[in-house]
């Protein structure tokens, strides 16, 4: 509305001064048109805060795109199986994401055991809404990724099957092959220093080194054996408490029939292998020497039963902090006997120490088998057998007879002391003998000198020396009733195949309870030992079913799955 305050006929008279007062006081009280420049002004606001909202949700859309597309691209370049260049990695996946028009940094640290990617993304956002608003700047777009593949610290227990029946379809050669690339895999992506392998060679029993046992309070000492006689509770946990006595096993055999000993002169295929006749069945501890590895697994021969149980407990042993005492004495730089690098006397670590892993890689081909022992009545004092050890021959003893109670081996006559311990007289023929008559001669006696000296054996000497079939069958046989009874049904025990079962079990919950990582391979297995198997694994994924020259397919995979993968920013 336009009023002419200024037209002169307007303002004659009093007339027109009060109509001057009215169009004033109408002017004043006409509310038309009053809110139109704020609603613009309020409208274009709008806009302008609607139009900054837009540019920041794309700004933010393009960031988790990049940053997404960017954290892809590290962990692929982190790889430690990644052949390319780490950088060319990272730019192939942005280029393929679309991304390609962005400037990235790539920063690669790549050693033996690590690859560690950083790339990180600094370009500018370009908004739209905003600069209706006058904004005409451009926005930060950064985005920033890193990723380390790498394998740290890490305690390996290889617990390998050598039992008899590992001779059968080559499985021990594809298992030694298998075994000693695993062991070069691991070597390979581990850094000098990081990485320890403990090899447990399992049959009937676990033969572990003489200067580990003599660290341990170990009753029924003898010179051959050096494995334990562990009960059901000791199965229970994953540690070996030193101050617990435990039971050493006897170094015997129920096999052989016959008169069979090894270049020691101990008997062939003992319940427990001493180091001296087997070294190659000895557990290998605490190394990280590829060489020595790979030539100790070469040395594997098949033999005896199968004992998953005392494999799995030694196994876990050797991960467990309690035998570190053991380690670090064994580990002593001024130690002569020094069997394992000074570096790691502090092995094995706390379970706490997070920077290590623990694994257990446990193979069979079998089930749980019997395990033999003495019976306490038999592991000590003297066995009424005599030995001449000159002549090789035997004497036995008996109790009940009035007259000439010893019984020699080698002539089948009884006499009054044991061959080797005094005189004999020997009647001969010095012509022909003939329906044992003697023609165009004369008998004639003399007394000949025994060589050599007869001592009674203990029962331990007796058993390390002679089979039990050959004590009840040769020495005992001819002369005494019931002898199998006597001397084999009543000298050992087994543990049998359930309770062995129930006893694996137990131990490997104990392993997994404290974290340790356990792998099972059944290599061509029974049903019941498969079922074993994947029961003590630490899951599904962790259990391998393998046939052949599958075993390597598996060792493989466990060396992959081993490495740690994780994005760390």
């Amino acid at each position: 509305m336009k009023v002419n305050f200024w037209n002169s006929s307007a303002l004659t008279g009093p007339q027109s001064r009060s109509g001057l007062m009215c169009r004033l006081k109408r002017f004043r009280e006409d509310e038309s048109g009053v809110l139109a420049k704020p609603m613009v002004a309020t409208l274009l606001l709008m806009l302008a805060v609607a139009g900054i909202g837009m540019d920041v949700v794309r700004l933010e859309r393009d960031r988790t795109e990049l940053q997404y597309t960017l954290d892809r691209s590290v962990l692929a370049a982190a790889d430690l199986d990644q052949p390319l260049d780490a950088k060319e990695v990272v730019i192939d996946y942005m280029t393929k994401s679309g991304l390609g028009e962005y400037t990235t940094a790539v920063d690669a640290e790549v050693s033996v055991s690590s690859r560690r990617v950083s790339a990180s993304v600094d370009a500018d956002f370009d908004p739209y809404w905003m600069k209706f608003a006058g904004y005409e700047s451009v926005l930060p777009l950064n985005a920033a990724a890193t990723a380390i593949e790498s394998i740290g610290n890490v305690e390996i227990s290889l617990v390998l099957d050598v039992s008899g029946s590992m001779r059968n379809n080559s499985r021990l050669v594809n298992l030694k092959r298998a075994a000693k690339e695993f062991v070069q895999t691991m070597d390979e992506n581990t850094e000098d220093g990081n990485m320890t392998i403990s090899i447990v060679p399992y049959s009937t029993q676990v033969s572990m080194p003489e200067a580990f046992l003599d660290r341990m309070q170990v009753s029924g000492e003898n010179r051959y054996s050096h494995c334990l006689n562990f009960g059901q509770s000791d199965f229970n946990s994953a540690n070996l408490d030193l101050q617990q006595t435990y039971q050493r096993a006897m170094h015997f055999t129920i096999w052989n029939s016959g008169d069979y000993r090894d270049r020691n002169q101990h008997v062939r295929q003992p319940t427990c292998a001493s180091h001296d006749d087997n070294p190659e069945r000895t557990a290998l501890l605490i190394s990280d020497n590829v060489a020595q590895l790979q030539t100790y697994i070469d040395r594997f021969s098949p033999s005896e039963n199968t004992s998953i149980d005392l494999g799995m407990k030694w196994g876990t042993a050797l991960l467990d902090p309690s035998v570190q005492p053991i380690i670090a004495q064994l580990a002593d730089s001024e130690n002569p006997n020094q069997s394992i690098d000074s570096i790691y006397a502090d092995r094995p670590v706390a379970y706490s120490d997070t920077e290590t892993l623990k694994v257990i890689v446990m193979m069979t081909d079998g089930q749980n088998t019997s395990q033999y022992y003495v019976n306490n009545s038999y592991r000590d004092g003297l066995s009424t057998v005599w030995y001449n050890e000159d002549a090789d021959v035997y004497s036995t003893y008996n109790p009940n007879r009035s007259y000439d109670r010893f019984f020699w081996d080698h002539t089948r006559t009884w006499e009054d002391h044991a061959y080797g311990n005094g005189t004999y007289e020997e009647t001969t023929c010095t012509g022909t003998i003939y329906y044992g008559n003697c023609y165009y001669g004369s008998w004639q006696t003399r007394t000949v000198e025994e060589p050599g000296q007869a001592e009674e054996l203990t029962y331990n000497e007796l058993f390390a020396d002679t089979s039990l079939k050959y004590v009840y069958n040769r020495l005992f046989g001819d002369w005494m009733n019931n002898a199998r009874y006597y001397w084999y049904d009543r000298i050992y025990s087994y543990v049998g195949s359930n309770s062995k079962d129930s006893r694996t079990l137990a131990v490997c919950d104990a392993a997994k309870d404290e974290g340790i990582v356990v792998f099972t391979i059944g290599f061509e297995a029974p049903w019941r030992g498969q079922q074993v198997l994947q029961q003590c694994a630490s899951s599904a994924s962790h259990y391998y079913d393998v046939d052949g020259l599958e075993i390597s397919d598996a060792f493989a995979s466990i060396a992959t799955a081993i490495r740690q993968l994780r994005l760390t920013e």
